[in-house]
């Protein structure tokens, strides 16, 4: 029993595309699902159960998940992965942080069955604000935490733009990485869905609330 891969987020950022394309690979298998969300939310944890939910099987296939909430788990538990899965790759999607987080309030909006035009600035100030947008924003914090445990051939940095501007190259880089034949979505153009990568876009963000982003991340000015 072992895993090949965890994608670990970050939340918004296209891994629901990344798990459909995925998916479509012949070498790669999902055995739990997207989203096992075994670290964050099954207590206690235990090795062999989260080993078990990956059955053996031939080193041609890769078996993996990607949840993204795994990006803002505490250190112990990272520790406590790599000792589960050390040999296993890990890839992290980053987003320019003001999109994401009006992006992951506009979901939370949709959860709250509240209309865009019925919640305040103060609705999504406090949103913004709120401690889970403000760690899955902190793309440095997961970056580190996860780097000092799995090195560089076994970490990879992927970005939103780099899968809107070229979802082609983008699925090469990540079957390169997952050590999967790299050309299946070249030989299979049509199976790229190109216009299901943006999610929530249909609501710009609102020059009210700009500056208050722009605050809580400045780099991104």
């Amino acid at each position: 029993m072992s895993i090949d891969f965890l994608g670990i987020g970050a939340q918004k950022a296209g891994t629901t595309w990344v798990h459909h394309h995925l998916s479509l690979h012949p070498q790669i298998r999902f055995p739990g699902g997207k989203e096992i969300h075994y670290w964050d939310k099954q207590f206690p944890h235990r090795y062999d159960d989260y080993l078990s939910l990956f059955p053996d099987h031939p080193p041609i296939l890769k078996f993996g998940e990607i949840t993204p909430a795994y990006a803002i788990l505490p250190a112990e538990i990272v520790t406590n992965i790599h000792n589960t899965a050390p040999l296993a790759k890990v890839f992290f999607i980053t987003r320019n942080p003001i999109e994401r987080a009006w992006s992951s309030a506009l979901m939370a909006l949709e959860r709250s069955e509240m209309r865009v035009e019925e919640a305040s600035d103060q609705w999504f100030i406090d949103h913004f604000h709120s401690q889970g947008s403000r760690l899955r924003g902190n793309y440095q914090r997961t970056i580190d935490l996860w780097t000092r445990h799995y090195p560089a051939e076994q970490f990879l940095l992927l970005s939103f733009d780099e899968m809107v501007g070229s979802p082609e190259l983008f699925l090469k880089k990540l079957c390169a990485f997952l050590d999967v034949d790299t050309d299946f979505f070249e030989q299979h153009p049509q199976r790229i869905e190109r216009n299901k990568i943006f999610a929530n876009t249909a609501y710009p963000l609102r020059p009210t609330l700009r500056p208050v982003l722009e605050t809580l991340y400045p780099h991104t000015r």
